[in-house]
């Protein structure tokens, strides 16, 4: 963990949109879309469908709980929109830059399952590019102003996704 440079001017990323409701508006246009045009399914078997589900949300969930918990440890904001006071780099981030991010997208994909749509799952696809483009692309920005050759020297240690 380290603690950052002078407060930069806008001491926030300028995200988009929550990156919660950016996952959450792809699944549920992805899965409108696949009620309306009346989408086959994923052809699974309930009991296996319903399990993969579960597994996709605990294993999601834990994830981001995880990566949250190390955040509230740190006394720095989890929201983006809020300023970061820490550069978090030990536990899962010392695997992935970005956890919550992962979380979400595999709650999504359990969730997309469970919903037995198909359509939800591709759109998980153009999902993770806005949230890269306009969500962590912006918080990279923002964290290598904020903490500098901290920032700089955890991102070539540490992969975005895994």
């Amino acid at each position: 963990m380290s603690h950052g440079r002078p407060v930069p001017q806008r001491d926030h990323p300028g995200v988009i949109a929550p990156p919660p409701l950016i996952f959450l508006g792809f699944l549920l246009l992805g899965w409108g879309l696949g009620e309306v045009i009346a989408e086959p399914g994923l052809g699974l078997a309930d009991t296996l469908r319903r399990g993969l589900a579960v597994a996709g949300l605990l294993v999601g969930l834990g994830i981001e709980g995880w990566a949250a918990g190390l955040f509230r440890r740190a006394r720095t904001a989890v929201q983006p929109w809020k300023p970061s006071t820490a550069l978090v780099t030990t536990g899962i981030y010392g695997l992935t830059r970005n956890p919550i991010y992962l979380g979400f997208a595999i709650t999504y994909v359990g969730l997309a399952i469970g919903l037995d749509s198909p359509l939800a799952l591709i759109l998980l696809i153009p999902c993770l590019v806005v949230v890269d483009r306009f969500v962590i692309r912006r918080e990279e920005r923002y964290l290598q102003a904020r903490f500098g050759a901290d920032y700089d020297r955890y991102r070539q240690r540490v992969r975005r996704w895994l």
